[in-house]
């Protein structure tokens, strides 16, 4: 076991790791003058890493010369999903939520600027949303990402924000720095987040916030569904439900506290209220 962290500059192994990175970004594979491209490295460069990673298994190439993710990756990444202590103690609560509900239900962890999902209970529905474990999506447009900066410390969220390049994604989507400041205060005032079509078209979600046993924020948690099944007063109806959810993840994982650090609805809507108008009208 390493006690402490030292920084140790293995630029190889840093390349190496970078441009697999590149690779769990794209959807569609990359060719290695793409690569090159995103990576700002030598082609010859890229070659040799392509070449090697493939050869380990943490790359397929295709006959177009098209780079996919390997299956040495899904094994690591398969373990490091086990290996989450989040994940065992979210397990039952995440249950209980999916079969209250009827959604689809995610739980996140922060990787620098972006929300990664490790894990998702899927909808019992026929209708219902496309994700994956191990997929990442941005802080600043999606319920997830928005409620962990909301409740991430001022000072680390100010620097998080610096170095955030709004996208429009949807004609929802937040345009500027004042527009997502407004609404981070507005989702830290009420203890949750929602996107309203702001991430895809079509796809609304709530999300609240997970604390560790220090009182930081690294992860969250969400319902999400197709609109036409998340009007917005269903939004609002869900929303004592999915804080009470990740209060008691939080609970799981060490944290203590007497007073709810938001003003929670929690106090206006029993448990037992809010699962009753939490499943989708028939």
């Amino acid at each position: 076991m390493l006690h402490g962290k030292r920084s140790y500059n293995i630029t190889s192994l840093q390349r190496g790791l970078r441009l697999l990175q590149l690779f769990a970004q794209s959807e569609r594979g990359l060719t290695a003058k793409q690569v090159t491209k995103l990576s700002g490295l030598p082609f010859s460069t890229v070659h040799r890493f392509l070449v090697n990673l493939e050869t380990a298994g943490y790359l397929n190439c295709s006959c177009e010369g098209v780079y996919y993710l390997g299956v040495a990756c899904f094994e690591v990444g398969q373990a490091a999903v086990g290996q989450l202590d989040i994940r065992r103690l979210s397990l039952p609560c995440l249950q209980e939520l999916n079969q209250q509900t009827r959604e689809t239900i995610h739980l996140t962890v922060r990787h620098g600027l972006f929300a990664v999902y490790v894990e998702k209970l899927d909808s019992p529905e026929q209708l219902r949303i496309h994700s994956r474990i191990g997929a990442s999506v941005p802080l600043y447009c999606t319920a997830v990402g928005k409620v962990m900066l909301a409740f991430t410390p001022q000072e680390e969220r100010e620097k998080l924000l610096r170095q955030l390049e709004l996208k429009r994604l949807t004609p929802n989507t937040v345009g500027n720095m004042q527009e997502l400041r407004t609404e981070l205060y507005r989702v830290e005032k009420n203890g949750y987040a929602c996107d309203l079509e702001e991430h895809e078209l079509h796809i609304r979600c709530i999300a609240a916030p997970i604390w560790d046993h220090t009182g930081g924020i690294h992860a969250s948690l969400s319902i999400t569904a197709p609109m036409v099944r998340m009007p917005v007063s269903r939004l609002r109806q869900l929303a004592p439900l999915i804080q009470q959810a990740g209060l008691r993840i939080s609970r799981e994982l060490g944290y203590q506290t007497t007073k709810l650090p938001y003003g929670s609805p929690l106090s206006r809507t029993s448990t037992a209220e809010a699962a009753a108008l939490a499943k989708p009208a028939v």
